[in-house]
């Protein structure tokens, strides 16, 4: 069934002190979420977001109870902890966002100099939602209310793109499980919980500053995305992949011959769009 707004419903969102978490954050105290569990592992900015937050639902009127954690959603015991506190402050949580995500240099892969980074971009990207999903979905399949597990992807998990590729990785086993999860569901007939699976090319976050769009494919503006996003988690959409020319990328990638497909993704610019990345300092 669709979901029309998130009202007394219990959301958790991850990556939430800045960003498209933040904005997630907002659209869910705005809609009348019964509790908004925000998680990051920066303590001063997530404090910083959670009283802005608290402000908001005071101004708007719609009453919803700001519950903010500093986690560090790389350790998996960090997250048990974690949930453990959030269950006993809500009693659980109906819509998962599973926003938070890193990205490392636009170094060729054997250039790697910390191999930490190698562990933390998986471990936050692909690791992380897993971790975090299995902590509440029992409960969400347990119930019997309209229950949402919403996870930002991205576009690189689609499409193989040189100066990205451990983040790439990171992404494509965040999207097979995500997508896997969701059939999951429906195989074992739990209808009222939705995965949405949302792949996204590059966004104007300060998290890939300095990467460039390609043939037909801008940066993406935030707002435009988490309203698609959120859109499509309440609609209970199976995969959101933003924009068109993405769809295009992976369909062609999926047709044409290798040689091919490499000369057409390093001719639209995809395959330089790393070339100048210098991320978030």
């Amino acid at each position: 069934m669709k979901l029309d707004t998130v009202a007394g419903k219990r959301v958790l969102i991850t990556g939430a002190a800045m960003g498209l978490g933040k904005l997630f954050a907002e659209r869910a105290v705005r809609e009348g979420a019964a509790a908004v569990v925000v998680w990051d592992i920066n303590e001063v900015a997530l404090k910083q977001t959670a009283e802005e937050l608290g402000a908001l639902a005071a101004a708007t009127g719609r009453g919803g109870v700001i519950h903010a954690h500093a986690v560090d959603v790389s350790a998996r015991d960090a997250v048990a902890t974690a949930a453990d506190a959030v269950r006993a402050e809500t009693g659980g949580i109906d819509i998962l966002v599973n926003n938070a995500g890193i990205v490392r240099g636009n170094s060729y892969f054997w250039e790697t100099e910390n191999p930490a980074d190698i562990d933390q971009t998986i471990a936050i990207n692909s690791l992380a939602p897993m971790y975090i999903t299995r902590e509440f979905l029992p409960a969400m399949v347990g119930g019997t209310s309209e229950a949402r597990v919403l996870n930002i992807a991205s576009s690189a998990g689609l499409v193989a793109n040189p100066r990205m590729s451990v983040y790439a990785g990171s992404k494509w086993a965040a999207i097979g499980w995500s997508d896997s999860v969701r059939i999951e569901l429906e195989h074992a007939g739990h209808k009222h919980v939705r995965v949405t699976t949302v792949c996204p090319t590059y966004i104007n976050t300060g998290m890939f500053e300095g990467a460039k769009g390609f043939l037909l494919t801008p940066i993406l503006e935030q707002n435009d995305v988490v309203e698609t996003a959120w859109q499509a988690m309440k609609k209970g959409t199976p995969v959101v992949i933003m924009p068109w020319t993405s769809r295009l990328n992976k369909a062609l990638s999926g047709v044409l011959p290798i040689k091919l497909r490499d000369l057409f993704l390093n001719t639209v610019g995809v395959y330089h769009s790393m070339d100048e990345f210098t991320g978030r300092k």
